[in-house]
């Protein structure tokens, strides 16, 4: 067979491809609650000759789907997001991904001619608690080969890296009272939380250029005429690579620490989740990109460098991968606005399905049908790996 034979399968199911877009679209829902979703995408899987495990690592909306070729072999993973945004709906375009990567999946499995396990993963979850932490925390991608994604974007590129990421809750304690008869006797939780703000500031001024903080106050106390006993703040902390993050956050829980022993009150530090950072493959990117091209793309930009954090990077740090952006709306329209909804569920987002199914599928045949491909796929992730050692 030949890639051509990749496409035509595609083209054999789009009509089913893009009912299933048109139905998650029409049917948003929230971060572990993607239970329509996830039914429909598990049913077409059964019903196109995979093995489904409809529910992995405690996560309801998530599962696990395998088709062998020729006995199995070469581990080709494919994710795909389903989870819509609270209040706008699919405003990420996540309903293009399982069609994207079903059409890629099936065609794989239908035409390649040498051993390889085809696997395709439901990550629920992406814009609240991150389902592919648990499902990476579990060693469930740890056996794959090569692992890929699609997205909606304004042009059609790749990433050529992202930034770790730490998203934490800070809460003090202290203890109320009357703050015009008894400020003496109260401790101002609030005064911990402008305190830990002026120190991360502080901090900014003297940390790498690609190190990042950006905090808001969740709960500030109730009454301004009573010493607040509760405060709290959340802050994202970023840096380029997950080494470095690690050491920047030493510094930044000494600032809360500092915060809590200069006011008196208790501090309870709360992760909420962590990322680390894409490890860059070029030859996987630029495959990705020139199958892109093949396919008939005509918004195609170098990769990008300037990027913020994602949990498939978290993937990317074990696995060697790529994320295919596809453009669905013009340069410059970002994503969770009404005009990203609308594009993911008009013929903007078909035209996205379409391409990155042949796209994904045809990069992952060439590295299939080229053991030197591969081989230079796997030492590029490996060179990168150890620069973060």
């Amino acid at each position: 067979m030949a890639k051509a034979d990749l496409y035509s399968v595609i083209a054999q199911k789009e009509a089913e491809l893009i009912a299933l877009s048109d139905f998650i679209h029409a049917h948003p829902e929230e971060g572990n609650e993607e239970f329509m979703a996830h039914a429909k995408v598990v049913e077409w899987l059964k019903n196109n000759g995979f093995d489904v495990e409809a529910e992995v690592v405690g996560l309801k909306t998530a599962f696990k789907a395998t088709r062998n070729v020729l006995g199995g072999g070469l581990k080709i993973g494919l994710l795909c997001e389903y989870d819509a945004l609270k209040g706008l709906g699919h405003a990420c375009a996540h309903n293009l991904q399982s069609p994207a990567i079903l059409g890629a999946a099936l065609a794989l499995a239908e035409c390649l001619e040498v051993p390889a396990t085809i696997l395709v993963y439901g990550t629920p979850a992406e814009e609240t608690t991150s389902g592919k932490l648990v499902m990476t925390r579990e060693g469930l991608f740890d056996e794959l080969d090569l692992v890929f994604m699609m997205h909606g974007s304004d042009s059609t590129t790749v990433d050529e890296k992202s930034l770790a990421l730490n998203l934490i809750d800070f809460i003090y304690e202290g203890k109320a009272a009357h703050a015009a008869i008894a400020p003496e006797k109260g401790i101002s939780a609030l005064d911990a939380v402008l305190m830990l703000f002026n120190g991360m500031e502080y901090l900014r001024e003297h940390v790498r250029s690609d190190v990042r903080f950006h905090g808001v106050i969740t709960d500030g106390g109730k009454a301004a005429n009573i010493v607040p006993a509760r405060a709290a703040a959340q802050f994202y902390v970023r840096a380029n690579d997950r080494p470095h993050l690690n050491e920047v956050l030493k510094r930044v829980m000494n600032v809360a620490e500092a915060a809590a022993l200069a006011t008196g009150a208790k501090l309870t530090v709360q992760e909420v989740k962590a990322y680390d950072n894409k490890l860059n493959v070029p030859t996987l990117n630029k495959l990705l990109l020139d199958n892109a091209a093949a396919c008939g793309a005509t918004d195609i930009t170098p990769p990008r460098k300037q990027t913020g954090s994602t949990d498939f990077s978290s993937v990317t740090y074990r696995v060697p991968g790529a994320c295919l952006r596809v453009g669905i709306v013009k340069q410059g329209v970002a994503s969770h606005t009404e005009a990203f909804r609308e594009a993911a569920g008009d013929e903007r987002g078909r035209n996205a399905i379409r391409l990155a199914a042949k796209a994904i599928a045809g990069c992952a045949w060439d590295i299939a049908n080229d053991p030197a491909l591969l081989l230079a796929v796997k030492a590029e992730f490996a060179e990168a790996k150890k620069a973060f050692e």
